[in-house]
Order: C-alpha cells, then structure tokens, then sequence
C-alpha cells in the first residue's frame, strides 16, 4: 500500500501551486491535484467574492480546443443542448450523456465561430477528474478525419476572477473593453500585452471572468491580481459559493447515473429544436411518464449541517439522500441538495435528515438558495 508521501508526490500540481504555497495556503487533494482549500479563511474568501474581488487558480480543470467544419454537428449528438443557436462568441452551459440518459461530465462548450476556411472552432472546458473520461469519450466519437482535437489541460492557467468588483479590476489589465461582453460570452484579447482567452463564466453565482492564458503569464496576472486587493480563493469557498447559486458539483450531485431532468437541468434538453443524440430516447421517455426523482434545495431548521452521504427521510422513512450541504455564510443557516421522490420535491414539502443517528427537520426550499444583485447568470 502506498504511504502518505507517495501518494502526494503521485499528485499533479497547478503551475501557480509554488504562489499558493507562498501565501501558505492549506492544501488538499481533488481530483487527483494537490490544491488549495484556503487561504485566508473560507468565510472570509466567501464574504471578499459576495462582496468585492476573489481569484481562484482553476488551471486543474479540463482545456480541450476543436476545429472542423462540421464540429457542431458533430457535437450535437454528444449534448442535449442545440448548439446550433450559438453565435461566435457565446457559450453554452451543457452536458455529455451515456446511452443512459445519464451525465458523463457538465461542461462548458465556447463557440468561436468559423474561420476563413469555413472551419468551426470552440473551446470545451470540463472537470478535472473527468478530464480523461471526456477526452476518451469525444475522441471515440468525433471524426478525428474532420475534427483537430487539442488537450491543453497541462499547457494553460486558468484564474477565475469572480465578484461585484471583478471585472472593474481586470479591466485594468486587459486590452479589450470587458463591459461589451456579454454573460458567457468570451473573445480572444490582451492580458498583461499577451494573447489570452476570456469568458465571462464562473462557478460562483457572481459576475466575473475566467482567464486562460499561458504559464508565464498566468503566473504574472495572479501576482498582479493580488497587488490589485483581489483575495485568493481555495476550493472550500469555490464550494460554498457555489453551493448558495445551487450549482451541482460532478460526482456529487450528478454523474453518470443521473440524468439533466432529475438534476433540475431540464432547461438544458432541447427536445423540440434538435435532432438525434446519445441519450434522447431515455429523456423522452422520462419527460413523457415524468421522472421518479429529483434534486431538491433543502434548508435545514436549526443549525445542524446536512452533509454528503445522510439520509433523508420522510415521516421517519428513508426516501433519499443529501449530495451536497454545508452552512451558507451569507444566509446564516445551513442549506443542501439532496434527491428525493419526485412526490416529495415540491416546496415547502417537510422532510428530516438523519444526522448522527437522529433525525432533524428540513423544508424543501426554491432553489437558488442565494441570487446575488450583481449576478449576470446562473446555471438554473
């Protein structure tokens, strides 16, 4: 069996890990990377993206560029989403499916419209521990004769700058007017006189960009961002965050064996402006006879966290489990997603979670749990 050493010498490490160390950031392991859980305090990163500025070093995640002339309509039949609606420069929020209807990753596809050759061009960015599993999968399924396919997971930073005062701050190293960009949108501009890629996404339910740019660079605009007051950020307020906008984490409350409907990402499935794809005939069946589960926003009534794993029950029933949960720090109190029968899923529905062998009050709640004012876009 492997020691504790081995294990962390086996882990891949961000090219802006030496600066978190610098800052003597908590680390921890995801998806196979040595990351930062925090720096200065989750609750305090948490409150500085709320509030004002956060960076986080998202380079662990997937960075896939394609370019062909029929790349859409080879990717329509990996997703639910019509892809076709995309102008150059927009984005879409979607999901590659099994044959099961189920989520083998959410992703992020950016269309960069076509060349002068009439070649398609796009940028997938997906999961970092799904990052080889989608590279397999769209590999086995694009026509690698029509479509060039490049893996620049290990190649590019990716810094993700999120809060009200984000853009305002990164307007001042960035060539191009980010204003006129639109919520996912994106262009190829100028950062720090570099070429980069810049999309106005995020994970966090707040306005802000992520950046994709080269090592060097990358290691430059992170200094530069914190010389700027932006607070660096870990995975423990990327989680936070996240969780208050509702956003499903991969592998916790999706996977291959949920589908879009049951994860409340029925606003991704395009059943009446698509053709065929993977999955189509599972979704169709499951929006015909309606779905026997659902993920549902839970807020607990007192001050006990639901965490991943515990069970939810109903008149003292198991009838299904918490994914995700945790204490909000801006509401006060705790929130979760969990799934249960469809039945059960309506808000305001009374239900309990088992938390040490007892059970403790929650409500089914509207989700998000939190709509920031300065919000461009969630994923709802």
């Amino acid at each position: 069996m492997a020691n504790q050493e081995e294990i962390i010498l086996s882990l891949a490490r961000s090219p802006l890990f030496e600066l978190a160390q610098e800052l003597k950031a908590r680390l921890t392991t995801f998806g196979g990377w040595e990351m930062p859980v925090q720096f200065v305090g989750i609750t305090k990163e948490h409150e500085a993206v709320r509030n004002a500025a956060g960076m986080f070093d998202i380079s662990h995640m997937g960075k896939f560029t394609l370019q062909g002339k029929n790349l859409i309509s080879q990717l329509q039949l990996l997703v639910p989403s019509d892809l076709s609606r995309l102008q150059a420069g927009q984005a879409q929020y979607t999901v590659l499916l099994n044959h099961k209807g189920g989520i083998i990753d959410d992703i992020i596809f950016y269309y960069q419209g076509e060349d002068a050759t009439g070649e398609q061009r796009g940028v997938i960015i997906v999961n970092a521990a799904t990052t080889d599993k989608d590279k397999t999968w769209l590999l086995q399924h694009l026509d690698q004769n029509q479509v060039k396919f490049q893996d620049l997971s290990l190649e590019k930073v990716l810094i993700a700058v999120q809060g009200p005062k984000a853009v305002s701050i990164l307007q001042t190293l960035v060539q191009e007017d980010l204003t006129s960009i639109k919520a996912f949108g994106h262009l190829q501009g100028t950062v720090l006189g570099k070429p980069a890629f810049l999309a106005r996404t995020g994970y966090t339910g707040e306005d802000g960009f992520e950046v994709m740019l080269d090592l060097d660079v990358g290691v430059e605009l992170w200094r530069s961002l914190i010389n700027a007051g932006v607070i660096p950020c870990g995975l423990g307020a990327r989680d936070t965050l996240r969780l208050e906008a509702a956003m499903p984490l991969y592998g916790q409350d999706i996977d291959d064996t949920t589908t879009p409907l049951e994860a409340g990402l029925g606003w991704l499935v395009h059943l009446d402006t698509k053709g065929d794809f993977i999955g189509r005939s599972v979704l169709e069946q499951q929006k015909a006879a309606g779905v026997q589960r659902r993920l549902v926003g839970l807020q607990m009534q007192g001050r006990n966290i639901a965490r991943h794993g515990y069970q939810v029950l109903s008149t003292g029933v198991v009838v299904g489990e918490v994914t995700s949960g945790t204490l909000s720090p801006v509401l006060g109190y705790p929130i979760a997603l969990a799934y249960v029968p469809s039945q059960l899923a309506t808000v305001n529905q009374q239900l309990e979670v088992e938390i040490r062998g007892k059970a403790y009050p929650a409500v089914v709640v509207k989700r998000p749990f939190y709509r920031s004012k300065n919000r461009v876009k969630n994923f709802e």
